[in-house]
C-alpha cells in the first residue's frame, strides 16, 4: 500500500509536473493565475507525498527487520490510515505554505511560468520539514535496520556449517543493502540540497539557476522508482499492478 502511494506520487510528478515545467521554459503559461497556483500547489503536495511516503517506508522496514512479532500483526487498515494521513497532511501544509501566493494572485494571463515566494518563516520552516526532518528519520532508520540485518546475516552465516556459496550470498546481501540504502539518501540529498539552500538564502525563484534547482528537486520523483525497481524485484511487481490498474483491486 506505502509502495503503490509512492508510486502514484512519483508517477503524477513525472507525467504532469517535470514536462508542464519543462514546457512553461520556453512557452508561456497562458491559463488563468489561479490554475498556477493549483499546479504550483499539485507539484508541491505531490512532492511532499513522496517524501512522506520515503519516511513510511523506511518505518516499515523498520518494524519488519527489528520488531518482526510486532509486524505481523499491523493490520492493512492501519497502513492504510497513515498513508491516508500522510497525503491529507502534505495538502494542508503546501496550502499553509502557499495561502500568500493565493493572496497574491494577479491578473497576469500570459508570462514565463509560474511564480511563488515565500517569505523568510515559510522558507526555514519548509527546509526542515520537508528536508532536515525527513533526511534525519530516513538516515536513523535505514541505519538500525542495516545493522540489524547484518548481525542477523551474521548469525545466519555463524551456524552455516558449509562454507562457499551460502557464505558468498550472505555478503553480497549485506553489500547490496547498504548500497541500496545508501544510493536513496544520497540522491535525496542531491536533489533536495540545492533547491532548500537557495530556498533559505532567500535566492529568487524567477531566474534560470532556480529553475534548474527545481527540475532537480522534482527529479527525485523519478529517480525513486528507478532506484527501488533496479534493486527490489517487490516494486517492480508494484509498479506492474500499478500501471494494469489492478491496485484497484486492493
Amino acid at each position: 500500500i506505502i509502495l503503490l502511494s509512492m508510486a502514484v506520487s512519483d508517477l503524477l510528478v513525472g507525467l504532469a509536473v517535470i514536462p508542464l515545467m519543462i514546457v512553461t521554459l520556453d512557452f508561456c503559461w497562458c491559463i488563468s493565475s489561479f490554475i498556477c497556483f493549483l499546479f504550483d500547489l499539485l507539484s508541491f503536495v505531490l512532492t511532499s507525498a513522496s517524501v512522506g511516503n520515503m519516511v513510511l517506508i523506511s518505518v516499515d522496514r523498520y518494524v519488519a527487520i527489528c520488531y518482526p512479532l510486532r509486524y505481523s500483526s499491523i493490520k492493512p487498515s492501519t497502513v492504510k490510515i497513515f498513508v491516508s494521513v500522510c497525503w491529507i497532511s502534505s495538502i494542508i501544509y503546501n496550502l499553509i505554505l502557499l495561502k500568500d501566493n493565493l493572496l497574491n494572485i494577479d491578473s497576469r494571463s500570459c508570462y514565463k511560468k509560474c511564480p511563488f515566494s515565500l517569505n523568510d518563516i515559510s522558507a526555514i520552516v519548509d527546509v526542515f520539514i520537508t528536508f532536515y526532518v525527513p533526511l534525519t528519520v530516513i538516515i536513523v532508520l535505514y541505519t538500525r535496520v542495516f545493522v540489524v540485518a547484518v548481525t542477523q546475516a551474521r548469525a545466519m552465516r555463524s551456524q552455516i556449517s558449509t562454507t562457499g556459496s551460502k557464505v558468498v550470498s550472505a555478503m553480497k546481501s549485506e553489500l547490496r543493502a547498504a548500497r541500496t540504502l545508501g544510493i536513496v539518501i544520497l540522491f535525496f540529498f542531491i536533489c533536495f540540497f540545492p533547491y532548500f539552500i537557495s530556498s533559505l538564502i532567500g535566492q529568487d525563484t524567477s531566474n534560470e539557476a532556480s529553475t534548474g534547482q527545481l527540475l532537480l528537486f522534482f527529479s527525485n520523483s523519478t529517480i525513486n522508482p528507478i532506484i527501488y525497481a533496479f534493486f527490489y524485484p517487490w516494486f517492480r511487481k508494484t509498479v506492474k499492478l500499478l500501471l494494469s490498474c489492478k491496485f484497484c483491486k486492493l
